[in-house]
């Protein structure tokens, strides 16, 4: 295990639980803790995580969750083995409930008000790397990689990796990504798109732990309704757009949080946001 991936994980209480949650000067770290199968999906861990963002996102003192992994792996999708018994049993309805298991963890992703950050500490592979892009942005080690691997064993994508891999890549990269099933480095993924800050595997931690910091400190009400708007701006034209955030900066002026900011700007001191 890295240094800078035992001290994140250190965020996280020790446990036998394969999903870890601790809450922290509001930011929520989540770890995925198979570290010996470098984070790999198995069992209940799916239901896991998707009530480990749950209780993050509801709590009051939460105001960004980080999801990492335990040891030198992010997450390497789907336990092969898992699968290889599933499939000699012939067991479609498990595969199938694992499957909407998945689904069920991005969609509540989706529906999360904070800023969701994937620390990417090692591979990110499969549904691991769909995990990942399903996050707002994604920080990685340079130790990183990621890649839509599903086909290297017969499968297709999921966890809502064909949505968001083209919004982020085109859809060009997209197709020559998943059809090749290639693990990408952690400098390529950034110049493509894939990952948005890579920092050395010495600096990873305080890095990671030093934009959590700032994202918990932000307006609450300001990062909530941008994250909003910036979703809806995929489906939407100019027009929606500029009438959504017209309604949304009305919003944030009348906030207390505003009221705040703009005090604090003339006093040249630093803002206290407390999310009203």
């Amino acid at each position: 295990m890295s240094d800078s991936a035992a001290s994140i994980e250190s965020a996280a209480t020790t446990s036998t639980d394969t999903v870890l949650l601790r809450v922290e000067e509001g930011v929520a770290w989540i770890t995925l803790n198979r570290p010996d199968r470098l984070n790999a999906f198995a069992g209940d861990m799916r239901d896991r995580l998707h009530d480990a963002l749950g209780r993050a996102a509801t709590d009051a003192d939460v105001r960004v969750i980080v999801i990492t992994g335990a040891g030198r792996g992010f997450c390497t999708g789907a336990d092969v083995e898992v699968m290889s018994d599933l499939l000699g049993r012939g067991d479609d309805v498990t595969f199938e409930r694992l499957v909407h298991a998945g689904m069920r963890v991005v969609r509540r992703m989706q529906s999360i008000e904070q800023p969701v950050v994937a620390a990417v500490n090692g591979p990110a592979a499969g549904a691991g790397a769909s995990l990942a892009l399903a996050c707002d942005f994604r920080v990685a080690s340079e130790k990183a990689s990621i890649g839509v691997t599903f086909n290297r064993i017969g499968l297709h994508p999921d966890w809502g990796a064909t949505y968001s891999l083209p919004r982020l890549v085109g859809p060009g990269r997209a197709a020559e990504l998943v059809m090749t099933g290639r693990m990408v480095d952690a400098r390529e993924a950034e110049r493509i798109g894939l990952f948005d800050h890579v920092f050395t595997a010495d600096a990873f931690d305080g890095e990671v732990r030093k934009m959590a910091a700032e994202l918990a400190a932000k307006p609450p009400l300001a990062l909530r309704l941008a994250k909003q708007t910036l979703a809806a701006s995929l489906d939407s034209g100019l027009d929606a757009m500029l009438a959504a955030e017209g309604e949304r900066q009305m919003r944030c002026f009348r906030s207390a949080d505003a009221q705040e900011g703009i005090a604090a700007f003339n006093e040249k001191r630093p803002a206290v946001f407390r999310g009203e």
